[in-house]
């Protein structure tokens, strides 16, 4: 149990105490931010007030991409299981929402339903009404994958005319109020079909702010000839770039996700070290819950905040009786103006302010004259709870990661490539000749003693100067070459006996070949007359 207090009066009359992250992070919303959001209409311009629910949810997956590009199969192939509603097909077959979470026993739960279940992160999607909610389920099961995230499939996002037809609820707004409550967003990409038509593009931009969590998959790679597939890539890249705006390069994830025989198997080897990388992203996911939790809410304090000068600034310039409609007309026109003033005088960064045409469109239905001014006291509380409560925070989301180091995410798909000789990399690099019974270096132990004999050994064993002289020919780096030696001198006199020689070249042609070295020597590759030794 840890301790640790709001402020600084407080902490000397009336300490807290929490147990969890989570608790922390829900009692300084409620106390500190909430009151904030109330008294500016926060939640009529941005985002509905967070839940105990919200702070207590697994860490959720967001999968997004035009129809057909392989979203319902990507999640059969990690549960390695059929979920309760899941349609297959190259039409748009999942046009509703799936939240698909672990439960006891299979079943679907109606979005009506759903959104007032207060064990469930959801309760907010009920803003935007009927026609959204009955395209909303929850799909339980019991898997083993549920127990450590939940997974958010979603409609397959329209091309062409079809893009034309209304949905009946803006679906983009959906997505962006999922992006800021889940851990992970994928954006999948059919490698045939790259076209991003304009509500993707749309979708996209909704997304904006949430850069840190997208991850991008270029799906049914196995279908393309190598060729043809960096062609893919590149037009992929270009495509992102012209519509994320950011100055770093998104992720891209290369592979097949499905359980089916790959079509072409040139780049079997590319697609499971991808496979791996991808594997180990989503793995993380709930060791790191909490503190992008805690990330969410300080992204989130700081918006408030500007919410609060931008609100209070608008209400100081209101006349009092006369000219109010056109002065609002006014203020509204010169928005950027008023950002760029609040910006100076408070030492904001341009990049907390909110979308200014968006905010625009949002001001045109609010009465200027509700608005508060500016309440010093209530700002003042969200700064200590930046400066203060969230550093304390951050310590016990440290301390909660040592106590829970395996948080990883078991199951499914993730089980099949764990172990065993389907495992990444069995078998390779520093792994070749793990279930030979023969020392695998003998196979190149001639060729290597013709070098060992011309470095003049004495009783048998070369010194670290001649040893030296060899292994620099190589041209790795000092750094990896003494790992080498350190790992080759499994008697530790500081000299290579023939054995040690063979090890020691057999590693080199391990680096070169764009294998990592084992941070200890594998069982099999210790020299067999040093196996005594190493007992």
């Amino acid at each position: 149990m840890f301790s640790w207090l709001g402020n600084d009066d407080r902490r000397k009359k009336d300490p807290e105490v929490f147990q969890t992250v989570s608790e922390g992070l829900k009692k300084l919303y409620k106390t500190k931010l909430l009151p904030l959001e109330d008294h500016y209409k926060f939640h009529e311009f941005h985002s509905p007030s967070l839940e105990d629910a919200d702070f207590d949810n697994k860490p959720m997956v967001l999968l997004v991409g035009q129809y057909s590009t392989g979203k319902t199969t990507f999640i059969r192939y990690l549960l390695e299981q059929e979920f309760p509603g899941m349609r297959i097909g190259p039409e748009p077959t999942t046009d509703s929402f799936i939240a698909v979470m672990h439960g006891d026993v299979e079943g679907i739960i109606p979005g009506n339903a759903l959104v007032v279940d207060p064990k469930k992160p959801f309760r907010k999607l009920n803003a935007f009404g009927n026609a959204f909610l009955n395209r909303f389920v929850c799909a339980q099961l019991p898997n083993p994958v549920l127990e450590s995230i939940s997974i958010i499939d979603t409609p397959g996002i329209l091309s062409g005319e079809k893009q034309r037809i209304s949905r009946g609820y803006d679906f983009a707004a959906v997505l962006e109020w999922f992006a800021e409550r889940v851990d992970r967003i994928i954006l999948l990409f059919d490698a045939h079909k790259l076209d991003i038509s304009d509500e993707f593009s749309d979708v996209i931009k909704a997304l904006k702010n949430h850069e840190d969590k997208i991850r991008v998959v270029l799906n049914k790679a196995d279908q393309i000839e190598t060729q043809q597939l960096m062609r893919v890539y590149g037009a992929l890249m270009w495509s992102l770039g012209k519509i994320v705006n950011t100055p770093e390069v998104i992720r891209v994830y290369i592979g097949s996700f499905w359980s089916h025989p790959l079509h072409i198997p040139d780049n079997r080897k590319l697609f499971e070290a991808e496979e791996q990388d991808l594997f180990k992203d989503i793995q993380s996911l709930p060791r790191n819950a909490a503190l992008r939790k805690l990330n969410d809410l300080i992204k989130r304090a700081r918006l408030a905040k500007v919410h609060a000068y931008i609100i209070s600034s608008l209400k100081k310039e209101m006349p009092a009786v006369f000219g109010k409609e056109h002065k609002k007309k006014e203020l509204i026109g010169s928005l950027g103006e008023i950002y760029s003033k609040i910006e100076k005088e408070h030492q904001i960064s341009p990049g907390d302010f909110p979308n200014l045409k968006k905010m625009q469109e949002l001001l045109q239905s609010h009465d200027f004259n509700k608005f508060q001014p500016l309440k010093s006291k209530l700002l003042d509380t969200v700064d200590d709870m930046l400066a203060h409560d969230i550093a304390q925070l951050m310590v016990l989301v440290q301390q909660e990661e040592t106590q829970k180091p395996n948080q990883v995410v078991k199951g499914g798909a993730f089980e099949g490539t764990m172990n065993g000789p389907f495992g990444h990399g069995y078998g390779e690099g520093a792994g070749e000749g793990i279930d030979e019974i023969e020392w695998v270096v003998a196979r190149d132990k001639p060729m290597y003693d013709e070098i060992f004999y011309t470095l003049s050994p004495v009783n048998g064993k070369v010194t670290g100067a001649n040893a030296k002289k060899e292994m620099v020919k190589s041209k790795l780096p000092n750094s990896v070459l003494g790992k080498i030696w350190k790992l080759a001198d499994v008697d530790k006199d500081g000299m290579l006996d023939d054995e040690e020689f063979a090890l020691a070249n057999h590693l080199i042609k391990v680096k070169l070949e764009g294998h990592e070295l084992p941070s200890d020597i594998p069982s099999h590759l210790i020299p067999p007359s040093k196996r005594k030794i190493t007992e």
